[in-house]
């Protein structure tokens, strides 16, 4: 039976949009290959339809690609071959394809932070240091679940951008049971002191790996949901590494 993660990647694989687009500066069928070859080269292009007669493009992909991208395939700003949006919205499609892209780790964001909202709001008066401790509780238990689903292919993943991970390829396995560990000692309220501590050190290393990759625009698989979901590598990574440095750090202060 195909493992329940492979079915939903495959699912995300044969997701594809159509969109039209206008192309001027075509003058023969030679332009027209042209700019059909250059449309196919693109990364998430699964076919192209190119009109000399109606200066369109007709291309299928697999996710929104922006304008700059597709001009850039067909020579730069500077080329004859000049594509523009002809019946759709770019901020809007860009926006939908975000959403579509990071609809899984916004789903966990926004049910765990609901829900340990609401556990707040029944109490007699709202707690702020103990909702950041049950968030990070719950933030570090569903992330170290979906590691832990395929620890061997998280492992791999984080190994193309973590800095410790790079150097030993053991970090990936250990680093997911660190995940759980700091789940269950936020839930517990275990030694928070220590729990803390160890928090902003782990994160503070991992999040270094993941700037280094997002600066330098390397288009790599983002392991924070292990090997389950094809996440590209984002500023949304530095946002969640952050979001845990930040409140380790405040509770530490608290305790401190």
């Amino acid at each position: 039976m195909q493992p329940i993660g492979s079915i939903y990647l495959c699912a995300i694989k044969i997701k594809r949009m159509t969109h039209t687009y206008t192309v001027t500066g075509m003058t023969c069928g030679s332009c027209e290959a042209k700019v059909k070859g250059g449309l196919l080269s693109i990364s998430n292009v699964l076919g192209a339809e190119v009109s000399n007669t109606n200066n369109t493009a007709i291309i299928e992909m697999e996710k929104h690609i922006p304008l700059a991208a597709l001009q850039a395939a067909l020579g730069g700003i500077d080329s004859k071959y000049k594509i523009s949006a002809a019946k759709h919205d770019e901020p809007t499609e860009a926006t939908k394809s975000w959403v579509v892209v990071y609809k899984p780790i916004l789903l966990i964001f926004g049910y765990i932070m609901v829900i340990t909202l609401l556990i707040q709001f029944i109490q007699i008066s709202f707690n702020w240091m103990q909702w950041m401790r049950h968030f990070m509780a719950g933030f570090f238990l569903v992330f170290s679940f979906f590691k832990l689903l395929n620890l061997k292919g998280f492992a791999e993943s984080y190994a193309m951008y973590d800095i410790i991970a790079k150097r030993w390829s053991g970090w990936g396995y250990v680093y997911a049971f660190i995940e759980l560990l700091l789940g269950l000692a936020f839930l517990s309220g275990f030694n928070p002191l220590l729990t803390n501590a160890v928090t902003l050190v782990v994160m503070s290393v991992s999040i270094v790996g993941v700037l280094q990759s997002v600066l330098n625009k390397r288009k790599i698989k983002c392991a924070c949901l292990g090997d389950v979901f094809n996440l590209p590598m984002s500023t949304i990574t530095i946002i969640e590494d952050a979001l845990m440095i930040v409140m380790s750090a405040v509770m530490l202060l608290a305790i401190l």
